[in-house]
């Protein structure tokens, strides 16, 4: 069982994922792959972190390969290296047991498995609030500044998954399922959830 999470910043889809994988009693992997990079590469989490949220520097997807289009930069071999290695790490750890995959573009690298893929996302407001309640003391931005920060995570989360995959993040017909986690708390759908895949 193989179950992969594409996720909107701020609906949950971190948390949705790990209660999953509690209810199936599953391995949960998300920051665990970070570390695992770090480990291959030498380079640190929060680089390879920064790295995986940003854009791609090049404008032509990576599947087109090098004997049409050199690589546009140090910087974007330096990000296909680390998209290498994550995809290897994430197809170790899928085959090691069961498990919850969060994010990473694991639902395609892991397409041969046929995974579950479940899509999580939430109307502004309510990312707005989980946002606020999950923001660290330091951070003070206004209502305005959080929705920036919101739409331009989800935007290089976007460009990120299209540049690697060719396909169209958070379509609906790239997933199994999709949850709008604005209509009910996350614990009562990992639970719902988690039922009808022991049903399948």
């Amino acid at each position: 069982m193989i179950i992969t999470i594409g996720r909107e910043f701020g609906s949950g889809g971190r948390e949705f994922g790990r209660r999953l994988a509690e209810e199936l009693s599953i391995a949960y992997y998300d920051s665990e792959i970070l570390t695992e990079i770090a480990k291959r590469t030498s380079l640190s989490e929060n680089y390879i972190k920064e790295i995986i949220e940003k854009k791609p520097y090049a404008s032509y997807p990576i599947h087109i390969g090098r004997s049409l289009h050199p690589m546009a930069s140090p910087i974007q071999e330096q990000t296909n290296i680390i998209y290498q290695e994550q995809s290897e790490t994430i197809k170790e750890l899928a085959k090691k047991s069961d498990c919850v995959i969060v994010g990473r573009c694991a639902d395609y690298i892991l397409r041969d498995e046929k995974p579950f893929r479940i899509f999580v996302y939430a109307d502004m407001e309510h990312k707005v609030q989980r946002c606020k309640s999950r923001a660290p003391e330091n951070e003070n931005l206004t209502e305005k500044g959080l929705i920036t920060k919101i739409k331009s995570i989800d935007k290089n989360r976007k460009k990120y998954y299209d540049f690697y995959t060719g396909n169209d993040w958070g379509d609906r017909s790239n997933y199994d399922l999709c949850i709008n986690t604005s209509t009910m708390p996350i614990k009562l759908y990992a639970k719902i959830i988690a039922e009808m895949i022991r049903a399948l």
